[in-house]
């Protein structure tokens, strides 16, 4: 996998430089830390809402700070989780006096991190955070029985919890009603990926595991977790056909996760109209996060 960077240490570093010389009037960085990345406007007396974790997956996480989306996020190293320091450093910036909501993917390191930052932000600011963790990917695990924790991981979902929560804080509402707003939002949304090659780790340097120029890897996670099957590459519409059937027996609800730009986005969506019983009322057709330079 070839790669126009500089130094592969320097690689995050660099690009959040470059994106903070991009939007200057939008965007800053909050103690000198590139990695705390914050929006420039503030309304006082609005829920502030947070996200963060590792890159290689923009437009995820930074990429949905803004005007009535989300107020900051911490960002780690290539697949790697932020610090605590750093979401509340984070957390300090963004409140406004009526709370944070922190919304971040459902892996290990995340949570830890996230609820120690949420403890120090009650236990040491005064500042009162909640938090939703979004974990929607069918192909990771199955649906979890009430009262149990869900172990399915983040992929594309999160996208909506931003958009729906960053409404309803816009809104004006409390942050016991945008968290409710978030917690809805994650429980009508279900999705599953499709890989065509590897990600690569600049700092590895060489792709995590080999498939076929012509092989696809069905339910394949954002870092290169194990999908559910792996085969021969297949139409379009056949591929389309096998991720919505467990995606909509699941819930009534569905997106697919892919990282081809929008043409390929709209032939799965063409797709799932022509599905028996569905109504093609309209979908949102968005670039969501890939896996570090991998396709599908």
């Amino acid at each position: 996998m070839k790669k126009i960077i500089n130094a592969p240490e320097r690689f995050i570093p660099e690009m959040l430089e470059g994106i903070y010389a991009a939007h200057p009037d939008e965007l800053m960085c909050v103690g000198g830390d590139l990695h705390c990345l914050v929006s420039k406007r503030k309304h006082a007396g609005k829920v502030g809402i947070a996200t963060g974790g590792g890159s290689g997956h923009l437009p995820l996480f930074l990429g949905y700070v803004g005007e009535g989306m989300l107020d900051g996020c911490s960002i780690g190293d290539v697949f790697q989780s932020p610090s605590a320091e750093q979401m509340l450093a984070v957390t300090k910036e963004i409140d406004q006096g009526a709370g944070v909501l922190y919304i971040y993917g459902n892996y290990n390191g995340d949570i830890f991190n996230f609820d120690m930052a949420a403890e120090m932000a009650d236990m040491e600011e005064d500042i009162r955070v909640e938090s939703v963790v979004a974990g929607e990917d069918v192909a990771s695990a199955g649906p979890s029985a009430e009262g149990e924790p869900n172990k399915r991981r983040g992929v594309a979902g999160i996208f909506f919890v931003y958009k729906c929560a960053g409404a309803a804080a816009a809104a004006g509402l409390d942050l016991d009603e945008v968290k409710r707003v978030a917690e809805k939002a994650c429980a009508n949304v279900r999705t599953m990926g499709v890989a065509l090659t590897s990600c690569t780790v600049p700092r590895v340097g060489h792709p995590s595991f080999e498939i076929g120029d012509d092989e696809m890897e069905i339910g394949m996670g954002i870092h290169g977790e194990p999908g559910i099957r792996r085969g021969k590459l297949r139409p379009a519409d056949e591929i389309v056909d096998e991720m919505l059937t467990p995606i909509l027996s699941d819930l009534p609800f569905h997106h697919g996760h892919h990282r081809h730009r929008q043409r390929v986005q709209h032939l799965r969506q063409r797709r799932a109209h022509q599905r028996p019983g569905r109504d093609p009322a309209g979908g949102a057709v968005r670039d969501v996060p890939p896996r570090q330079a991998d396709a599908g």
